[in-house]
């Protein structure tokens, strides 16, 4: 996204924006006080009973060799082992493909899994899926899912991406779906939304369905490691309570520093560096923080002269070419998860106590924010939507973030005040430079984290809802 006062390319949505990967948040009086409670956990004896506030958003995922094997599959089985998965074991049929932007036909095997019906515990207006994947060369993958409304109609199939990790002359270029309605919601780039969320109309239940392809003839398939659904609907906020801090005597995490400003002008094809590529130049961050590069191969297409030819990697590989930026969230979560052992997911959280939960157990995070330049002192510019890495929080509780919206990689770090910040990102409504009333994007953020994480970064995931 860009860090610029324009609107982003981006169809900015209702006021809550909803995200793959969070479950259960809730505005609690807790949460207010700055004491809030992982969901499920019990008050203290003796303490006070406090009625916690609805939950706003839930995330379901599939990724366990259970979860799979609970879903209808024709075509697919499950690959057991460390990490469970699906591929292709025998094609259920074949279908011809026309890349809207190459112009490519081709035919390719195709099979299929479904999941079980999901009942949202949040009636939701809006939905995101995000998924982990490996697609050789040769094959891809199609995201679809399909939501029960409160009246008892049903979405159709939407689509909600088209990927493969690569986009070589063997893959189709991973792309979004625009126009997609039927006029009680729509799909927005990676987003599901009510188009009417006052009329209280809401997604009640969802399925979604996965179709692998591959070359007619061959052995190629992907494997899809994880894949989940949120429904959020998250109330009106111009400003949200206040957290105390939580972490005593804070924490600052080793997270290498990436500038996305010093790549301005390079690869037009992939919406020319500087500000279009904050998305990925996080990414990047996260994903050499927990030890992993692209290789040589990988980086053999990149102008020798470019500083930092990983983070021109990036924007390529979580290009999506109908939206034309860098800037798909669930894109990018699936390019992390690219790299071995990893998994990506998007998500919201509820309050800064879960970010700080997450940066004690060792896991930064990626978040997504807009405001003016007045309202995030050290900043130096405004935003209708950028994304920085959230690495740290000093002793006094203020936020530590790798800021790539910054002149140089040195000047990356940035030390941003705890109140201002947490406004900015858990808000959804805010007033931009004109005074007109626009979204806020409610807690969003990215989390890239082991496959196997530790007990306590576990541990904090499920308090998080992801499993």
């Amino acid at each position: 996204m860009s860090r610029s006062g324009s609107t982003p390319r981006r169809s900015v949505l209702t006021a809550a924006l909803g995200v793959a990967g969070a479950v259960a948040v809730s505005t609690s009086a807790a949460s207010a006080a700055g004491t809030a409670r992982p969901a499920g956990e019990p008050v203290a004896a003796g303490g006070p009973k406090r009625r916690r506030a609805p939950a706003v958003a839930e995330y379901h995922g599939w990724s366990s060799d259970a979860d799979w094997k609970a879903g209808t599959a024709k075509g697919v089985r499950v690959q057991s082992g460390s990490r469970p998965g699906i591929v292709i074991s025998a094609p259920a049929g074949s279908t011809d493909y026309t890349d809207p932007h190459t112009g490519t036909k081709a035919r390719w095997e195709y099979a299929t899994w479904t999941s079980p019906v999901r009942k949202l515990s949040v009636p939701a207006t809006e939905a995101i899926v995000s998924w982990n994947a490996r697609t050789p060369a040769g094959t891809w993958i199609q995201i679809e899912l399909k939501g029960t409304y409160s009246d008892a109609t049903s979405t159709p199939w939407y689509v909600m991406g088209r990927w493969a990790s690569g986009d070589g002359a063997d893959s189709i270029r991973r792309t979004s779906v625009d126009d997609q309605s039927d006029d009680k919601s729509s799909v927005w780039t990676d987003t599901l939304s009510v188009d009417a969320p006052a009329s209280g109309l809401r997604l009640v239940s969802y399925r979604i369905r996965l179709t692998l392809h591959r070359k007619p003839g061959t052995k190629l398939t992907p494997t899809v490691w994880r894949v989940g659904a949120m429904g959020s609907d998250v109330p009106d906020r111009f400003e949200v309570p206040a957290a105390a801090p939580g972490l005593d005597g804070g924490r600052e995490l080793t997270v290498p520093r990436y500038s996305q400003e010093i790549h301005k002008g390079q690869y037009p094809e992939y919406d020319n560096g500087g500000e279009a590529w904050c998305s990925p130049t996080s990414s990047q961050m996260i994903v050499e923080y927990w030890g992993r590069t692209p290789t040589a191969e990988d980086l053999a297409w990149v102008n020798p002269d470019y500083a930092d030819p990983q983070v021109c990697h990036a924007a390529r590989a979580t290009f999506d070419y109908q939206y034309e930026g860098c800037g798909n969230w669930p894109f990018n979560a699936a390019y992390a998860a690219t790299y071995r052992d990893l998994q990506g997911v998007v998500t919201r959280l509820g309050s800064l106590s879960d970010a700080e939960k997450l940066i004690g157990a060792g896991i930064p995070l990626i978040t997504s924010q807009s405001f003016l330049k007045t309202e995030l002192d050290g900043a130096g510019y405004g935003t209708a939507g950028h994304l920085m890495t959230v690495v740290g929080f000093t002793a006094e509780g203020d936020i530590i973030a790798n800021d790539p919206a910054s002149p140089s990689n040195a000047a990356v770090r940035h030390i941003y005040k705890r109140r201002q910040w947490e406004n900015i990102w858990l808000r959804t409504k805010r007033y931009n430079a004109d005074g007109k009333v626009v979204s806020g994007t409610g807690g969003v953020c990215y989390l890239y984290f082991p496959a196997k994480p530790t007990a306590a970064q576990r541990r904090v995931l499920e308090e998080l809802g992801i499993r």
